[in-house]
């Protein structure tokens, strides 16, 4: 009996066919067309902010870049990661939600799924830097010590060698990318998955290596800091003025690095639980309607970070200039 279920299975799984293929056109969309005008609509909002957004923390980074430190550096190239979703794929996507249908083709749509795809795995892995650089600074000074800002740089090309690997990977044969259900946006080809065993171990290695095991050293990385900083403060109260105002500096560094962490994580946690489900889950299960909700969720990561910069500078200057005249009121009195 188990013998006829196993030969079932293995049957089933050759013959699934995945949507792309039951279609003529694989391109066309299976939303209403008022759906993907809402859709374009929303794309068009976050694609300017975002570029509006990130531009100017380009812009203002640019001016001290000679004072950046290793971690702001880190966040600069997270902008930058920001920036290439927003102008090099958001275009593609807008158009074809306004269109109906997605309007380049199978060209298009493997260059926008390599795009997304190698900005995304970059921004996901210079968090993962930036976590460590915060875990080695508040936890481990002498270490954090010795990092400097060559150090910063070597870090970065390490990423994008890295991200570059994982995007171009599909294309050697292992992977592909195809249309999404819903027909105007493409993705990762997580329906491999469903049709051979080399499918599976191609969407192992990549939730592996470009989500599970980054978004472990991040919560890994955040806990222990919070565990240390729990246990310091009161000692920091005790030492003199500079060094209160170089652990301030620190801990808005690390607070800045968990919003942006947060924020990624939050928008790309719901599209890659859908991932998963379509590729190991019950073939097609996940509704049309539903699958373009994470996707659009998604898309919205690049557009936070600006703001998180925003509230935390403006929080930041506050408690400085409010310690500036409590000081200046103390030399008064005195």
């Amino acid at each position: 009996m188990s013998r006829m279920a196993s030969v079932h299975s293995n049957s089933s799984q050759e013959e699934y066919i995945p949507h792309y293929l039951q279609k003529e056109d694989p391109f066309a969309s299976k939303l209403s067309r008022e759906a993907d005008i809402v859709a374009g609509f929303y794309l068009t909002i976050i694609g300017i902010l975002s570029t509006l957004g990130n531009g100017y923390v380009i812009f203002m980074s640019s001016k001290r870049k000679k004072k950046l430190r290793p971690a702001e550096i880190m966040t600069v190239n997270l902008a930058v990661c920001d920036l290439g979703i927003s102008v090099v794929g958001k275009p593609f996507s807008i158009i074809s939600f306004f269109s109906h249908h997605w309007m380049f083709g199978w060209i298009g749509c493997r260059w926008y799924g390599w795009a997304g795809f190698f900005f995304g795995c970059g921004s996901l892995i210079t968090m993962t830097a930036v976590s460590l650089d915060r875990y080695l600074k508040i936890c481990h000074l002498s270490y954090g010590t010795w990092l400097k800002r060559h150090h910063a740089f070597i870090c970065l090309a390490i990423i994008w060698a890295y991200a570059t690997f994982w995007a171009t990977v599909p294309f050697a044969g292992v992977g592909s990318y195809a249309p999404e259900p819903f027909g105007t946006s493409c993705t990762l080809d997580w329906w491999l998955a469903q049709a051979s065993v080399a499918g599976q171990a191609f969407v192992l290695s990549i939730l592996f290596f470009c989500l599970l095991f980054p978004t472990a050293v991040i919560v890994f990385s955040y806990v222990k800091i919070i565990l240390k900083v729990k246990s310091s403060t009161k000692e920091v109260a005790h030492y003199d003025t500079r060094i209160q105002n170089s652990h301030m500096l620190e801990m808005k560094l690390t607070k800045v690095a968990m919003l942006i962490c947060a924020g990624f994580l939050i928008a790309w946690i719901p599209y890659a639980v859908v991932s998963v489900w379509s590729a190991f889950g019950r073939p097609d299960s996940v509704p049309i309607q539903f699958s373009v909700i994470p996707t659009l969720l998604a898309k919205s990561a690049a557009m936070y970070n600006p703001i998180i910069y925003q509230v935390i500078d403006c929080k930041f200057a506050c408690c400085r200039a409010g310690g500036l005249k409590a000081r200046s009121s103390l030399k008064k009195s005195r």
